[in-house]
């Protein structure tokens, strides 16, 4: 399978995963797992060519067992939420969290809300600012030095990320009251036990009918509207830097970023790149050994 996607490899490969890949209104996913997620338009499409899709799998909040979604999910009232840019090593850390029922998804679809992965960046911030207005959401945006700070001491991404999943669901739940969702659906980063770990000395919690689900955005409107917002967001905030900064920023951790992030050191310090950045990822080093400054 690899080596019939060759020719539109990506180099943005996720956590797990062996090889990605992207096409036209496609995106393929291959993990050690021994899975292959095709994502987009002509996903089912593509998948079909490889033999028969399998149902996704989600674990409920309310079981220990895995369990496929309630029948007719799709449909469902639900508040889902979604992160970005948690393995950037520019950049906040942003989750958004948006309730979408039954009666908006007719619009949802026509504003072209999707997988946003399939999607340039131009194309999520235009749509972006066309469903922010008509849906109910929450934007959380931690910023690089508080994310320094709390890293420094002791907490890692999957508390940090819990926690904001959990206080953004709180708040579209508290905008939309007295409406109660049929359900909850999270993209899952961590497994239950382990999220609800990670939220232990928060004041509340959010627990009843709350689903996780990998690769979220393909199974309701309310988690790929969600990743829109988010994402639109990471991507003004890209443009924020770039302007203060006055360079070109990548996104991502390669080696393209190392060489930024030295000429940063070289040209501004290291205090101002720690202002921008996940300091604990090892793209700090790698830029010290090729700053001249820090040499």
């Amino acid at each position: 399978m690899q080596k019939a996607y060759l020719s539109c490899m990506s180099d943005k490969i996720p956590p797990g995963a062996i090889f990605a890949a992207k096409k036209t209104g496609l995106s393929i996913t291959a993990y050690k797992s021994g899975k292959v997620m095709f994502q987009g338009a002509k996903g089912e499409m593509e998948a079909a060519k490889w033999g028969s899709p399998t149902v996704p799998k989600v674990k409920s909040s309310s079981s220990k067992s895995t369990s496929v979604l309630p029948v007719g999910f799709a449909n469902k009232n639900v508040v889902g939420s979604d992160e970005v840019g948690t393995g950037d090593y520019f950049g906040p850390m942003i989750v958004a969290a948006c309730y979408v029922d039954q009666a908006m998804m007719p619009l949802l679809k026509q504003l072209g809300v999707k997988d946003s992965k399939a999607m340039t960046d131009p194309e999520i911030c235009d749509i972006a600012k066309k469903i922010i207005p008509v849906v109910s959401h929450s934007l959380l945006l931690l910023p690089n030095p508080k994310y320094n700070v709390l890293q420094a001491k002791g907490m890692n991404q999957g508390q940090m990320k819990a926690i904001l999943h959990n206080r953004a669901l709180e708040n579209v739940l508290a905008k939309i009251q007295p409406i109660k969702p049929d359900a909850i659906l999270i993209d899952q980063f961590a497994e239950k036990n382990t999220y609800y770990r990670y939220l232990a000395k928060e004041p509340s919690i959010v627990r009843e009918d709350v689903f996780f689900a990998t690769k979220a955005e393909g199974l309701h409107l309310s988690v790929a509207a969600a990743s829109i917002i988010a994402r639109s967001r990471f991507v003004e905030a890209f443009h924020e830097m770039e302007r203060e900064l006055g360079i070109s920023i990548p996104k991502g951790a390669s080696s393209k970023v190392d060489q930024i992030a030295a000429n940063i050191i070289d040209t501004k310090g290291l205090v101002t790149l720690q202002q921008y950045v996940k300091w604990h990822f090892a793209n700090t080093d790698k830029a010290k050994r090729l700053s001249h400054t820090s040499n």
